[in-house]
């Protein structure tokens, strides 16, 4: 394992689950937005980076049907019904024989605006406002 290999790892090890949940909804984000700026030359990423945006939103749509999950119960349902909404979504763009960049737009905005939401509500007492 190289130097950046271990900063990244212990990086990541010193955060919460939030700031990882936060960090993987930007990446996914990231990767389609970067495909939608990019069309021609990366479209043909598109079902792959697709897929990582399902993991994700499968992963944290189980998190909340865990008995320990902190959540209340409303979020916990509005979280899953998000979750069945961008299912939806994917399934739509991959079944459409012509997708266009445009489509990617609700998937990119629902995670950047989610992974700001676990931002915010990690935020140390002093940062905020």
């Amino acid at each position: 394992m190289d130097s950046s290999q271990k900063y990244a790892n212990a990086e990541i090890s010193g955060m919460t689950e939030s700031e990882l949940e936060s960090r993987a909804l930007i990446r996914t984000a990231s990767a389609l937005n970067m495909i939608k700026e990019h069309w021609e030359e990366k479209k043909s990423e598109l079902p792959q980076a697709l897929e990582k945006n399902r993991r994700l939103w499968t992963i944290i749509a189980t998190a909340m049907g865990e008995p320990d999950c902190p959540q209340s119960k409303e979020i916990k349902i509005n979280i899953i019904n998000l979750s069945i909404f961008i299912f939806k979504r994917i399934n739509n763009i991959l079944a459409d024989p012509t997708p266009k960049p445009e489509s990617l737009n609700i998937l990119i905005d629902i995670n950047m605006n989610i992974a700001r939401g676990l931002a915010e509500n990690n935020a140390p007492a002093n940062a905020q406002g």
